[in-house]
């Protein structure tokens, strides 16, 4: 059975129009002899009706405390109205198709409400759908409980709802669509000439999610590079060709693209940087401070250790929780607020020398200050000041010439 999963945003099912756009997309599919597995998000964005943030202030607009197991109960309903509405509307069309929650898409999750890790699938009710040539239309961004409970998974959860189904099937691929006509070089919003990128390795569009760009959640690009399934990122209003997120290897990947050896930029804004003095003895305090931050499911940036002392960053909404757990140790520390990180992504930049070089010339010269620095093999971050944030990301995308195919 040659199956293809298709996920489509909260944009793409929000009007008839849209969805009609869906369905064709799901028919042409059909037409090259797919089964099609359908995964929808809520319908609309903020203040729309059905959008999952309009549920959300349904309930803490009225109440000071919301239990987290009833407010993924609510969430949930965002897309599973989406799935009723996009199956009824295939039906119409003549086409065999049966809407489905996570749970009865066997998605079984452990009972971390608002962000539940998956356990495992069971896709038995969606293979017999398929089976009998109906459209399986699932709700994203949710699963259930061994004992019932319904859970949802991180925000922009949908997509990984589509990966760990295109996991547990064995498609061919995955689709995802959205409102744009695949992943950039840059945010468009910024760079006027960023350029959509044909194909991608899944590590740099995992760190390109990792380091802000709003493209696909990360955890979706996890388990599709754990399966090695492709990841096509599309636009239901368009029939560009998108950009394919895939297991390439260095040689084909540089013909494909030009033997480019930056693919794009990415920048996060509104991010702290804490500077933690330590005694040469406290590399136990050093460790306490680690396992704080993940209990407090803070998360870090960027990180540099150094004898005495930690460098790191946080999210800005973050950084007064951070405050207080460093007071209770009488800790010495500085915070800087208002930065934001700008990152240079490539996998051919393992082993180039060079390339920190070019980085800090660019930015210097437009006088851009850079307040810290981390890099791997396919990354390079600069902290900087968040009102310097445009002006590096078009000038590190004009340094590395991205805008030439």
């Amino acid at each position: 059975m040659k199956i293809l999963v298709q996920k489509f945003g909260g944009t793409s099912v929000a009007t008839p129009e849209r969805r009609e756009m869906v369905i064709q997309k799901i028919l042409k599919a059909r037409e090259k002899g797919y089964k099609c597995v359908v995964v929808v998000s809520a319908m609309g964005r903020k203040g729309d009706t059905y959008a999952t943030d309009t549920l959300i202030n349904l309930v803490k607009a009225q109440n000071s405390y919301v239990s987290l197991r009833e407010l993924d109960l609510l969430m949930s309903c965002g897309e599973v109205i989406s799935s009723a509405v996009m199956a009824c509307s295939l039906i119409n069309k003549g086409v065999k198709a049966a809407a489905l929650t996570g749970a009865q898409a066997g998605i079984i999750t452990d009972d971390t409400f608002g962000n539940a890790e998956v356990l495992r699938v069971e896709p038995f009710r969606i293979l017999e759908y398929l089976e009998e040539d109906y459209i399986p239309v699932v709700a994203g961004f949710q699963g259930v409980t061994e004992k019932g409970d319904i859970t949802t998974l991180s925000r922009g959860g949908s997509d990984f709802t589509a990966s760990i189904l295109g996991e547990a099937l064995g498609a061919e691929a995955i689709e995802i669509y959205t409102d744009v006509d695949g992943i950039m070089t840059a945010d468009p919003r910024i760079v006027q000439d960023a350029r959509i990128i044909d194909k991608i390795n899944y590590n740099e569009v995992f760190q390109m999610a990792e380091q802000g760009a709003k493209v696909i959640h990360p955890r979706a690009v996890e388990v599709a590079m754990r399966a090695n399934i492709p990841l096509i990122i599309k636009n239901t209003m368009s029939d560009h060709p998108g950009t394919i997120i895939g297991n390439y290897n260095e040689l084909v990947y540089s013909s494909a693209e030009g033997g480019r050896l930056i693919t794009a930029i990415a920048h996060v804004t509104d991010r702290a940087q804490f500077q933690i003095e330590l005694g040469s003895e406290d590399d136990r305090l050093e460790n306490e401070i680690f396992d704080q931050l993940s209990k407090n499911h803070i998360s870090i940036d960027l990180i540099n250790v150094f004898p005495g002392k930690l460098v790191f960053t946080v999210d800005e909404n973050k950084s007064q929780q951070l405050e207080q757990l460093l007071n209770r140790y009488s800790l010495r520390y500085n915070v800087y607020h208002n930065c934001g990180i700008v990152s240079v992504i490539g996998q051919r930049m393992r082993g180039v020398p060079g390339v920190m070089a070019r980085v800090v010339k660019a930015l210097s010269r437009e006088n851009i200050r850079i307040l810290q620095t981390s890099d791997s093999h396919s990354t390079i971050s600069c902290l900087i000041k968040n009102d310097d944030i445009k002006k590096a990301v078009i000038a590190l995308h004009n340094e590395f010439n991205l805008s030439e195919r």
